[in-house]
């Protein structure tokens, strides 16, 4: 016999024994009531119901009687059969996300119950002990997180997820996959965030080596020698925050363990087995949908972001490096031998200190002060030449 309805024999045993005591007189209705945990009124009641059904007509009609909002079984089962045929291993949120835009009406949590009463999804198990995380900012463009996750994202393809998202909504400005997390890939992601919204005041990041130079394993960061990615921060006035361990950057480690959860089987579920497929599918699904279900509101209305000036953003979010021009009228960098063009400024350029831009697509420029000199490809031609050739 279940708990419940071992209660609800007690309490019909209790009210045969009261309603002997107040047939003889010896109670009074108030006190009657009150021996039973109930008003007068109610007692009352079970005494109309006793005398026209016997003890039966004291059960409680909720474990006798179906709930006019019950789902049908029909539904229930079409529910489990849709789990088991399509999203088998998904998590319940994330199922129930699908069931919704798929015209659902019943909630998460009947979802969720319907799943676990079918043995497909198991229990979470107890949470552990309190922890106050971190307050959010309180305004868009006070803070944001960049970080990577390198995962098997498609089968037998280890991709790096690069995800910059707003500390104090968790709105993903930011998603897309690359070959390997670094330099470039940080400067993509800023980019595709001024592009869109403006200058933002700060950055959260770990210690990786293109966020930061640490000279010793485990230590502080040196704030003093920036990296290149530093230096472009430091030239657009964006302070940078260093993380110190995993539950520093929780939020985003966080939204990094259900990305692995759900990509990977959206992707497989749409077929995609390509990077580049898998990044229009990021910008045209799955981050759109993500923020709907994941954004929150920030704590105070407006936001923190500034107009940039895009006319330089370009020559600011890349690597600079520093050169001496060769006798040949060449500068040297990365194995390759980059020919400076004649104009009409100088004769030659011998001697002269000069600067390398290498832009996140692995294009070069060559500047002297402020002024450009040329624009070569990733093979060190210049790419006036080819258009020449190409003519």
């Amino acid at each position: 016999m279940s708990q419940t309805r071992l209660v609800q024999e007690v309490r019909r045993m209790q009210f045969l024994d009261v309603l002997s005591i107040w047939t003889e007189g010896r109670l009074g209705q108030e006190d009657a009531a009150r021996m039973l945990g109930v008003c007068a009124r109610t007692f009352r009641r079970y005494i109309e119901r006793y005398h026209e059904d016997g003890l039966e007509g004291l059960a409680d009609k909720r474990l006798t009687q179906a709930s006019a909002r019950k789902a049908p079984v029909d539904e229930v089962v079409a529910l489990v059969a849709r789990y088991k045929a399509r999203h088998r291993g998904w998590n319940a949120k994330h199922f129930h996300s699908w069931y919704q835009r798929e015209g659902g009406q019943r909630s998460y949590t009947w979802t969720k119950c319907r799943l676990q009463e079918a043995k497909l999804i198991a229990k979470a198990p107890r949470r552990g002990a309190h922890r106050r995380r971190r307050e959010r900012a309180p305004l868009p463009g006070m803070m944001l997180h960049q970080d990577g996750s390198t995962h098997e994202w498609v089968p037998d393809k280890m991709w790096d997820l690069i995800d910059t998202m707003d500390d104090a909504t968790s709105e993903h400005y930011s998603l897309f996959f690359t070959d390997q997390e670094g330099t470039a890939s940080s400067f993509q992601g800023v980019k595709e965030v001024i592009l869109a919204h403006g200058l933002f005041c700060s950055m959260y990041t770990d210690r990786g080596s293109h966020y930061w130079l640490t000279p010793e394993a485990g230590g502080k960061v040196d704030k003093t020698t920036p990296t290149q990615f530093g230096r472009a921060m430091r030239q657009l006035g964006i302070e940078m925050i260093p993380a110190y361990s995993p539950e520093a950057r929780g939020r985003s480690e966080r939204m990094f363990h259900t990305h692995q959860d759900r990509l990977v089987k959206e992707l497989a579920a749409a077929g995609i087995t390509t990077m580049a497929e898998a990044n229009r599918y990021l910008a045209e699904v799955y981050r759109p949908a993500f923020n709907r279900e994941f954004m929150v509101r920030a704590a105070q209305e407006g936001n923190a972001f500034v107009p940039a000036a895009l006319e330089q953003l370009e020559n600011i979010l890349c690597e600079q490096h520093e050169r001496i021009v060769s006798r040949d009228n060449c500068v040297s960098f990365s194995g390759l031998t980059l020919q400076i063009p004649a104009d009409k400024y100088r004769c030659n350029y011998v001697k002269a200190a000069v600067r390398v831009h290498r832009y996140p697509d692995g294009t070069l420029a060559l500047f002297h002060g402020p002024r450009k000199l040329a624009s070569y490809y990733p093979d060190g031609s210049l790419t006036t030449l080819r258009k020449e050739v190409a003519a």
